[in-house]
């Protein structure tokens, strides 16, 4: 299969050679032709897939095709966070840049002023997460009437978000007559809810294996103890000459942690989170495709929607409590049939997360020994009295024994 038998026009087919892709991935040869002929479709598509062109190649040409004077939105993507919607405008801009389609990004963490500026100019297709939508409707700085498209990327994690009700709400804004197109890793009930309320006689498209990851990512599990974690990412970061290592933890703390102890220990690291400013994480983000950092620790919100070329560790610091979480994290390396190998860093408290992931994806993740490791000996801390310190000395204790505490106490006597 090749581009050229999908239907696509010359301007489109042309900056496709010049991205270097030569034939379209599964879900794209799917999608393609069937978005093309104004199908709602329900996709099924794991992380590394090339699910963003999947939906912006078609949705290009469609807009190409019927122009509009008009330039009111005509396309809205909604997504569920900051990384993934700037990550779908520049998907927008690439492949559209022969055909002087019009785009903007909107999102929260930054300024809402240059966003809606350049929603004044007018664009064609509106990329935005869910509650700065609302919050440009609300200004009256978003109109949504000429809707022709709709696009929800990742439906599965923006539900696990909390968004429904913000989804719902923009739905009740759009025109009833229109395309719509949602994508999904995963298929909960609460995502097949919406899906049955939102798509008219959907194609269903499903290009990978259940429980499928990234082709080609070898996965590992090292038996540690919780206390040898740390030094064990050091160890392998520095001895196995690891360049960008994308580490996952659990919580925000525990990534902001990790990386400052990481940073001690001599590697160039830096903490990606909810909890960190837009500009912040745009500037670690860019240090790490650029190298100056070494290991980007990220939560599982964060690391949404993020697309690192040439993504060769992924290291699960803290295994995830949800095993669809797992595919999500090792999704971010082996991309395009490159090599790459996923860690997973398991103490005993774990066990039972690692038995649950192993069932999901139904077969045993290998367990290696790391050669040359030795354990570092944990220095505990200085054990604290919190009680009143008993005097050692013979003339106090012999006060204990008399009863008297070396307290003075002004005694009256008794009147008669």
């Amino acid at each position: 299969m090749t581009f050229e038998k999908l239907g696509l026009i010359p301007d489109l087919l042309s900056t496709i050679g010049t991205q270097g892709y030569e034939k379209p991935t599964p879900i794209q040869a799917k999608s393609i032709p069937v978005i093309l002929e104004g199908r709602d479709v329900l996709g099924s598509a794991q992380t590394g897939t090339g699910k963003t062109a999947a939906f912006t190649l078609p949705v290009l040409q469609i807009l190409h095709n019927s122009k509009s004077g008009e330039r009111k939105p005509r396309v809205l993507v909604l997504t569920p966070t900051r990384e993934l919607a700037a990550q779908v405008e520049q998907s927008v801009k690439t492949y559209g840049g022969k055909l002087r389609t019009r785009s903007v990004a909107v999102f929260g963490g930054v300024g809402i002023n240059p966003q809606i500026n350049r929603l004044r100019q007018g664009v064609d297709i509106l990329v935005a997460t869910p509650g700065r939508l609302l919050d440009h409707v609300e200004q009256k700085t978003a109109d949504l009437s000429k809707i022709e498209i709709l696009i929800l990327d990742e439906a599965d994690r923006m539900l696990d978000m909390g968004f429904i009700h913000d989804i719902r709400k923009v739905l009740d804004l759009l025109p009833p007559k229109r395309q719509n197109l949602l994508f999904s890793a995963t298929f909960p009930k609460a995502v097949k809810r919406l899906s049955h309320q939102i798509l008219d006689n959907p194609v269903t498209i499903e290009a990978d294996r259940k429980n499928s990851t990234a082709e080609k990512v070898r996965q590992v599990v090292h038996l540690i103890e919780k206390g040898q974690k740390r030094h064990l990412l050091s160890h392998l970061i520095r001895e196995e000459e690891w360049t960008r290592t994308l580490v996952f933890t659990r919580t925000k703390w525990g990534a902001d942690k990790l990386a400052k102890q990481l940073s001690r220990d001599g590697i160039a690291a830096a903490a990606i989170h909810g909890g960190k400013t837009q500009s912040a994480r745009t500037r670690v983000l860019a240090d790490f495709k650029s190298g100056k950092i070494t290991a980007m620790i990220a939560t599982d919100i964060a690391a949404r929607g993020l697309d690192i070329a040439d993504l060769p560790h992924v290291v699960n610091y803290e295994l995830p409590n949800v095993p669809e979480d797992y595919v999500h994290r090792i999704g971010r390396t082996g991309r395009a049939g490159a090599e790459g190998i996923a860690i997973s860093l398991v103490s005993g408290d774990e066990k039972p997360l690692l038995t649950g992931i192993e069932k999901f994806l139904n077969w045993n993740i290998k367990r290696v020994r790391v050669r040359n490791f030795e354990k570092v000996k944990q220095e505990r801390p200085p054990k604290r009295n919190y009680g009143r310190q008993r005097s050692t000395t013979k003339s106090a204790q012999s006060a204990r024994k008399s009863g008297r505490t070396g307290r003075r106490f002004n005694r009256t006597k008794s009147k008669v």
